[in-house]
């Protein structure tokens, strides 16, 4: 053991690796036939916590992401989850065979220390080490530390890289747990039931958006993965629940930017004996109670730019909203034929199929959509483009239903639900000809769904939150793979 200095090891950095490998398994110390470690601390807790650890012998575990070594004395900085620790190792604490395996350890490798607790002359607090143990050899090295993972494809593609490399991302990913578990205490303080639906759906209806396809082999029948949580959490508030959530994985055959992914995470929650303004009501309070226990404070910075999660929110009709912005009047439009020329008079583009209805949402989307900002709740829309929704009574033409708007996105959608059988039949019906006439994002008929209308489904409200928004949000996240472990990517060549 005492000539392992001399041993020669590849100048290539990953056979080296490989080298040392070996040569620990030559030596009975194969790091991979160790099963567990005897860790009793974290780096962070005795860093923060120094006055209770001093002196005391602890055992840590984590990786090394640099190495000094100076003669007969080594520095190490260690990472756990938690932060990171200084080790300090000497040859004549740990012994020649020891401190000679240490010296071949690598930037990389998961290691356990046992030591005692101290501070350095510079006041840094380390890990005097008496015992180390190489749990598991890194075999390839990690990013050079002052660039580290900086290409954004392979950031996204080999996550566990940049977990390791950049602190930041780590921490992101932290509070996005927070902030999801922030939610459920919020919703089960209030009365909510969690609740799991299919992912598997005959039917994907509930949202306007072209769903993946499958064929499940056992039944010899196609499938379709859900695009929304809506039709199935809906039959539980007639089944008598009441109060019902659930966060889960949707899916929609949708383009790839920098807020959309195709298969992202949806929250969405129906409350019986409520409608459209107690769901905002709920919106405003479940936004600052996250806020507050995941960042400490309801003022947040997105892009620069400071949000007020403390003021009450703003409420604007869609009509009022495009009066504003676009100076056009839309209680002054009349027919099909009047938004179609006021379509034209600013440029709009729209299909043959578009109602009135349609045009002024896409005169939404083009003038209003950016200015929202702060908190907006842009409501009461046209029928055209709601078909779950109730109408408004005596105003026909809309419906009960808002949409959530912070920094020019949409964060929520909300209605009061449609719980007329026969209404909604004929709101399927003309999603049905839309769909005849090439509309992929059309509603299908959902004949077990307007069963359950037929049973009974009492005044609801619901809504559905987009949670990675919502995560971008809260923690200054430029795109929606920022807020994904492992977003979608375009399969490399081979």
């Amino acid at each position: 053991m005492a000539d392992i200095n001399q041993i020669q090891i590849s100048s290539d950095p990953v056979k080296a690796r490989y080298d040392k490998l070996e040569i620990l398994k030559s030596i009975g110390r194969d790091p991979f036939e160790i099963t567990v470690s005897d860790r009793d601390a974290m780096c962070a807790q005795i860093a923060e916590g120094f006055e209770e650890y001093e002196n005391k012998t602890v055992c840590i575990a984590g990786r090394i992401m640099s190495k000094r070594v100076k003669g007969k004395v080594a520095f190490l900085d260690l990472h756990d989850k938690s932060g990171k620790l200084q080790i300090f190792a000497k040859r004549d604490d740990l012994g020649e065979e020891e401190y000679a395996l240490l010296k071949r350890w690598d930037v990389g490798d998961i290691v356990e220390i046992k030591g005692f607790v101290f501070k350095t002359q510079t006041g840094e607090v380390s890990v005097h080490a008496q015992q180390v143990k190489l749990l598991s050899k890194s075999l390839l090295p990690l990013p050079e530390k002052y660039h580290g993972l900086t290409d954004t494809d392979a950031r996204y593609r080999q996550r566990y890289i940049d977990l390791i490399m950049n602190a930041d991302v780590k921490d992101t990913f932290i509070k996005r747990s927070k902030i999801i578990s922030a939610i459920r205490r919020y919703l089960d303080s209030q009365g909510f039931m969690e609740v799991e639906t299919p992912m598997l759906v005959s039917n994907a209806g509930g949202a306007a958006a072209r769903p993946f396809e499958t064929h499940f082999n056992a039944l010899d029948e196609d499938l379709k993965l859900r695009i929304s949580l809506e039709l199935y959490l809906k039959r539980l508030i007639v089944g008598g629940l009441e109060r019902v959530y659930e966060i889960g994985r949707v899916f929609r055959n949708e383009g790839l930017d920098t807020r959309h992914n195709p298969e992202f995470t949806l929250m969405e929650l129906y409350q019986a004996y409520t409608d459209y303004n107690g769901m905002m009501e709920l919106t405003e309070n479940l936004y600052r109670y996250v806020a507050q226990e995941v960042l400490g404070t309801t003022q947040i910075t997105y892009n620069g730019i400071e949000i007020d999660l403390g003021k009450p929110f703003e409420r604007i009709t869609m009509v009022d909203a495009v009066k504003k912005y676009a100076g056009v009047d839309f209680t002054e439009i009349k027919d099909l034929e009047a938004a179609r020329k006021a379509a034209d008079e600013k440029g709009i583009e729209y299909e043959p199929h578009h109602k009135k209805g349609d045009i002024l949402n896409l005169f939404f989307e083009a003038y209003v959509e950016e200015h929202l900002i702060q908190p907006t709740f842009l409501m009461d829309h046209p029928i055209e483009i709601s078909p779950l929704t109730k109408k408004k009574p005596g105003d026909p033409e809309y419906v009960e239903r808002f949409e959530f708007f912070m920094n020019g996105w949409e964060m929520a959608n909300a209605y009061s639900e449609l719980n007329d059988p026969i209404d909604q039949r004929e709101r399927f019906k003309a999603q049905e000809e839309l769909l005849a006439q090439g509309d992929e994002e059309a509603n299908r008929t959902d004949e077990d769904f307007l069963n359950a209308l037929e049973i009974g489904m009492p005044p609801t409200g619901g809504i559905g939150f987009g949670i990675d928004r919502m995560c971008m949000l809260l923690t200054d996240s430029p795109a929606i793979r920022d807020v994904l472990l492992f977003p979608t990517m375009k399969s490399l060549e081979k």
